[in-house]
């Protein structure tokens, strides 16, 4: 999987692996939470190229809470931190007239959590989470749907067996 959460072989995350190209030191949701706030912080001051760019760092932080095994009693967290940077990181797109991009992001993080639900090689509070999230996501996509109308993408990630089924 890259930076934005493509997976390096379609939908396909490896729970216990990082990814090619990332630091091998752990992330952690303080990590995330520091990123998120400096994020926050140059939205706020009109900065909106620094502020992407920290979601974007936020967002790569959040993969690997994810692809490494979270801490235990933390995967909802782990979960909650990726989905909000996928959907920051997408609404900083559309305002950057981006829509494109935004389609296309929001699709991959839909695909993570269907591709978390059903990957057997995740433990049970993981795959829950990633389950009772796929509700966000799917807001997200439809929502995009209704501004900017419809988008390979995101027909992609609707279509892609959902997340109807409750994991065990």
């Amino acid at each position: 999987m890259d930076l934005m959460g493509t997976p390096t072989h379609p939908h396909t995350p490896d729970c216990a692996a990082t990814s090619v190209g990332l630091p091998p030191v752990p992330a952690t949701l303080p990590q995330w939470e520091r990123a998120m706030q400096r994020a926050r912080a140059a939205g706020q001051m009109g900065q909106m190229a620094m502020a992407l760019a920290f979601e974007q760092q936020a967002l790569a932080l959040a993969l690997r809470l994810v692809q490494q095994t979270p801490p235990a009693g933390r995967e909802d967290d782990c979960i909650a931190a990726l989905v909000v940077s996928h959907l920051n990181v997408a609404d900083l797109q559309v305002q950057a007239a981006e829509p494109d991009a935004a389609a296309r992001l929001l699709g991959r993080a839909h695909g993570l959590l269907q591709s978390l639900v059903a990957d057997g090689r995740c433990g049970a509070a993981l795959r829950q989470a990633a389950w009772r999230h796929g509700r966000e996501t799917h807001a997200a996509l439809l929502a995009h749907v209704r501004s900017h109308g419809p988008h390979p993408a995101i027909a992609q990630a609707l279509a892609g067996g959902g997340l109807a089924g409750r994991p065990s």
